[in-house]
């Protein structure tokens, strides 16, 4: 008899997640799902307009059960929190406990830029990444789903048909696949069970 699937929880440490046009109410739709005892840290990068101060942490505390915050340059990982990369900055993850921002060029003519933190992520993680790819109307986050999945972590990629922008996800799968291709209700369920 084989063994169960080892749970998310056993092997993911980190949940990154890269979303562009249509992806605030996708963003949402996934952090209602996730529980309160989820033991991951969570990043997010939405491309947001550089020239305007972010209101996306607050809107999207309303609708989970984990702490959101817009992140900040050389805080410290928190586990079971939810981490939005700021207007104008590519938010990377530095090291095991430290997450950084930088003002490097635009990825993409985006800054915040999916890219980058996926690819520091498995970078530092390896395949402890859980990597999430969902609208978007840009080839940004490709090249992040393939270093991910070169590390050895997980690639969820949102259905292209089902994308308010399928040009993200469509590009994604096309050149670097993923290990599971999902609608947002799936995933919805895979993260609710993201618990010890």
């Amino acid at each position: 008899m084989s063994s169960p699937a080892p749970r998310l929880c056993d092997t993911v440490d980190v949940i990154v997640v890269g979303a562009s046009a249509g992806g605030v109410s996708a963003v949402r739709a996934l952090l209602e799902a996730l529980p309160a005892n989820c033991p991951a840290v969570v990043m997010i990068v939405l491309h947001l307009p550089r020239d305007r101060p972010s209101q996306a942490a607050e809107l999207f505390a309303q609708y989970c059960a984990l702490p959101v915050a817009e992140a900040e340059d050389k805080a410290p990982l928190t586990p079971s929190t939810v981490w939005i990369a700021p207007p104008d900055y590519h938010l990377m993850v530095e090291d095991r406990d430290t997450m950084s921002l930088s003002l490097d060029e635009p990825v993409l003519f985006s800054r915040p830029a999916i890219d980058p933190l996926f690819e520091s992520a498995a970078a530092v993680f390896a395949d402890r990444v859980l990597a999430i790819l969902l609208t978007g109307a840009s080839n940004d986050g490709s090249e992040g789903v393939a270093a991910i999945r070169a590390g050895g972590g997980q690639a969820w990629v949102q259905q292209p048909e089902e994308a308010s922008s399928p040009m993200m996800p469509a590009s994604a799968l096309a050149y670097a696949g993923a290990d599971a291709v999902l609608t947002l209700d799936q995933m919805r369920v895979r993260l609710r069970s993201f618990q010890p």
